[in-house]
């Protein structure tokens, strides 16, 4: 399609005032312009509602065009793309597998040259449209495919940055990079040719261990969640590295960063206790990080228990995640769930535990909300309990 005939004043103005509305309302109302398909104006008015809170920079630019709504959930937020500008160095990269080009755009701001690289040719065509309304003119956009694209241009990079993503057959398998395209573990000694730095992004589905077992040289790996939930991940590589290997699990919150590092296969020592006056809940960034031995030698906290992965503590600390006061710890029993938690309402977590929140919600009649947080785990002793808290609100 001509995407220019949505540049139309008229039309822009359109998309802008139905921005936010209901768009199964506004598909049954008439499509107030003929030369463009309604499906299509449709979909700008629900990308650029998506957009609003991921992509501000592109909800606020004049002119932005928009590829399928599917295309914008998928693609990096800001604040991740953000942070990925901030690992790399160097003059140049090029980006193998562009999509919407949100990551080339802050990489940009940080290097003189940057390269975006798609196979499909109308999103490169939206793409490139949208670097120039947003005056970013040290990227260019190549249309093919990136490896054919690497041979082509025979150029030296600082970095070669790639989001492989998953073939279609291999929709509810086992997610290893090998299923996806590109096939970085098959090309990795190929784009050490052209970059001795690779920056690769996978979805929150990949195991760790796996990707380990897939890539060579790796020498960090970032996790990266937004508002407690993993986003993504990401795997340097440095050509001729093989060092440790450091984790890095970054949490965003609206108004601060959780930062948490230590090196895999670490074997840290820990103390196992009791419940005492504080508990602690990792990130998801953390539990996804499996870092659980570290995060109690670091803060110095007990661990409630080898696979509960809650900890505590009777001084309060600043910490990666949340903060309970525990007014209580009961056994889990018939009697003493009748006496503290049935008919109640309670917001509930289960760390090991053998049983499901709607069980339990089920069986004891509790209802959602209100300011108690009921945490089902196992302690020390591989008793069943029931810690009682309220939440601590930390700046």
């Amino acid at each position: 399609m001509n995407y220019q005939v949505l540049l139309s004043p008229e039309i822009q103005e359109y998309i802008i005032e139905k921005t936010g509305q209901d768009g199964a309302k506004l598909a049954l109302s008439k499509n107030p312009f003929q030369e463009v398909d309604f499906k299509i104006l449709l979909n700008q008015i629900a990308a650029r509602t998506k957009s609003k809170t991921k992509l501000p920079t592109w909800f606020e630019c004049k002119n932005s065009i928009y590829p399928s709504k599917i295309s914008v959930e998928q693609t990096s937020s800001e604040i991740t793309a953000q942070y990925k500008s901030e690992l790399i160095d160097g003059n140049s990269l090029i980006d193998l597998s562009g999509g919407f080009g949100v990551d080339d755009y802050y990489f940009s701001k940080k290097l003189k040259q940057v390269i975006h690289c798609e196979m499909d040719a109308e999103l490169s065509s939206i793409v490139r449209h949208n670097f120039q309304q947003l005056q970013r003119n040290n990227i260019e956009c190549i249309v093919g495919d990136s490896t054919a694209t690497l041979e082509n241009l025979n150029q030296k990079f600082d970095w070669i940055y790639v989001d492989p993503s998953r073939r279609n057959e291999t929709k509810g398998k086992v997610f290893m990079l090998q299923d996806c395209l590109p096939n970085v573990p098959y090309l990795q000694h190929f784009y050490y040719k052209y970059a001795p730095k690779i920056l690769v992004k996978t979805a929150p589905l990949l195991d760790i261990t796996a990707g380990l077992t897939e890539l060579q040289n790796v020498k960090t790996i970032h996790i990266l969640a937004v508002e407690n939930e993993v986003k993504e991940l990401l795997w340097e590589l440095y050509q001729g590295y093989t060092g440790s290997i450091a984790i890095n699990t970054i949490n965003f919150n609206k108004n601060k960063r959780e930062t948490f590092q230590f090196n895999w296969n670490s074997d840290s020592e820990y103390n196992l206790g009791l419940p005492k006056k504080y508990l602690y809940e990792p990130n998801s960034a953390i539990l996804k990080s499996g870092g659980f031995k570290e995060v109690a030698a670091q803060f110095s906290l007990d661990k409630l228990h080898q696979h509960s992965h809650l900890y505590t503590s009777d001084d309060l600390l600043e910490f990666p995640g949340r903060v309970f006061e525990i007014i209580t710890t009961i056994p889990y029993s018939k009697k003493e769930m009748a006496l503290h938690l049935e008919n109640k309402k309670g917001n509930i977590t289960l760390r090991n535990f053998p049983d499901t929140v709607e069980n339990l919600r089920k069986k004891w009649k509790i209802k959602d909300g209100g300011n108690q947080y009921c945490f089902f785990t196992t302690d020390l002793n591989n008793n069943k309990i029931v810690l009682i808290c309220t939440k601590i609100n930390t700046p």
